[in-house]
């Protein structure tokens, strides 16, 4: 029987537990929602006061050059690129994660004319999936989007796949691809990979280059901690950089943006896959929330990430099945990312009800409590606590409010 007082001693032996105290958490909150939306880091609204009053306020147009803001999506993106196994000049930080898709889906797609099957997991994160509807209608529907089972993956690679488009860590149950034997199975048959990292970038070390990954995608906002909104990345393999022409040719993508000539030559390099002038404020606060990265132990991260899913499996479980719960994630802890779900026929009200007593997840449709394990944050005791409330939720069916099933906009 594992108890509170376990856990406190465990996490008095973490190497990681020094980080909390960077974050502003709210008091009486256990976050557990750093898969969706990371928390603030102390040390980002002096960066934005600096960039919107000295750099903005005082340094206007000047700090373009002074300030080096022209800078920021390769700065940022060289930082990015440790965290995922890669070079410097290998990863920008740019867009929206749908945005940069839609750019390397479609410049992978141009590499490799005379293949005409984009191949996908069935369950892959939506947003993937209509981009890579837009960009075969946005060519002519002269490709094909074949959709299988994780599962079924690797089998699927034939001659006529143009680019496996897949998601490392499922948004909903946690399932982890193996990203370099699916990267070799596709080399093998001649196809591309496209990776999204969204749901692995900040919660596990990452080996892009070791795996000879092709190209990548990826989200500021959740493990990264960038803010809500915050810029995407893109990662292209150095040797495939200066053999892709960007779809969105715009101006910060172009060999002299200040030139000002009329016809599109492309930069060199990771550069040509910029469109347009970066937003500022947002990039900045990504910058600075990503120096905290610096001081990480990857590994060490993982293996807490590990112990923390675990501990919360083993924890409901230990409640018994009258909870009602299905545990949706995998348990071996290799293959699953830093997430724990569990299915319940009522999961949008049991979530809400969470949430009103401060423990915050979020629901997935159509019946998944999800639940992101944040290492360098969350507590042994911030699961246990978590687990009991939750557990006190379903036992007296507090969730079967009006107030908790009423639908909001954003699950």
């Amino acid at each position: 029987m594992i108890d509170r007082k376990h856990c406190e001693d465990l996490d008095r032996r973490d190497a990681l537990a020094r980080f909390r105290e960077r974050f502003l958490l709210p008091e009486g909150v256990i976050y557990l929602d750093g898969n969706s939306l990371g928390p603030l880091l102390k040390s980002v609204p002096e960066r934005i006061r600096q960039v919107v009053e000295r750099e903005w306020g005082q340094g206007l147009i000047r700090s373009w050059n002074a300030a080096r803001w022209i800078d920021l999506p390769q700065r940022v993106g060289d930082k990015i690129a440790r965290l995922i196994g890669a070079e410097r000049g290998e990863v920008v930080a740019a867009d929206s994660t749908s945005v940069n898709l839609f750019k390397l889906l479609s410049a992978a797609l141009s590499l490799q004319r005379g293949r005409a099957v984009i191949l996908s997991e069935r369950d892959n994160f939506p947003t993937d999936l209509y981009v890579a509807q837009g960009v075969r209608d946005q060519l002519g529907g002269r490709h094909e989007i074949k959709l299988v089972d994780a599962s079924g993956i690797r089998d699927a690679i034939d001659d006529k796949v143009a680019v496996v488009m897949l998601t490392h860590v499922n948004f909903r149950t946690g399932a982890r691809h193996d990203l370099s034997a699916i990267t070799a199975a596709a080399h093998a048959k001649g196809a591309l990979v496209l990776w999204d990292l969204s749901h692995s970038v900040g919660a596990m070390p990452l080996a892009l280059n070791a795996s000879r990954a092709d190209l990548a995608i990826g989200c500021g906002y959740k493990y990264l901690n960038g803010g809500p909104g915050a810029p995407a990345f893109l990662y292209v393999r150095r040797d495939l950089q200066d053999r892709i022409r960007p779809p969105l040719a715009g101006w910060m993508g172009h060999r002299e943006p200040f030139a000002f000539v009329p016809d599109y030559a492309p930069a060199e390099g990771i550069l040509r896959n910029l469109c347009g002038t970066p937003p500022v404020l947002a990039m900045a606060a990504l910058d600075a929330a990503l120096d905290l990265w610096a001081e990480v132990d990857l590994d060490a991260l993982r293996a807490k990430s590990m112990a923390l899913a675990g501990l919360l499996i083993a924890l409901v479980e230990g409640q018994g099945a009258s909870l009602g719960l299905t545990l949706a994630t995998t348990r071996d802890p290799e293959q699953r990312g830093s997430q724990v779900s569990f299915a319940h026929p009522e999961g949008y009200a049991v979530m809400q009800a969470l949430i009103a007593r401060g423990v915050i997840g979020d629901y997935r449709a159509p019946d998944l409590i999800r639940f992101g394990l944040t290492p360098l944050y969350l507590r042994y005791v911030d699961v246990f606590d978590a687990v009991a409330i939750l557990a006190d939720i379903l036992r007296h069916r507090r969730w079967d409010q009006a107030e908790f099933k009423r639908r909001a906009k954003v699950t």
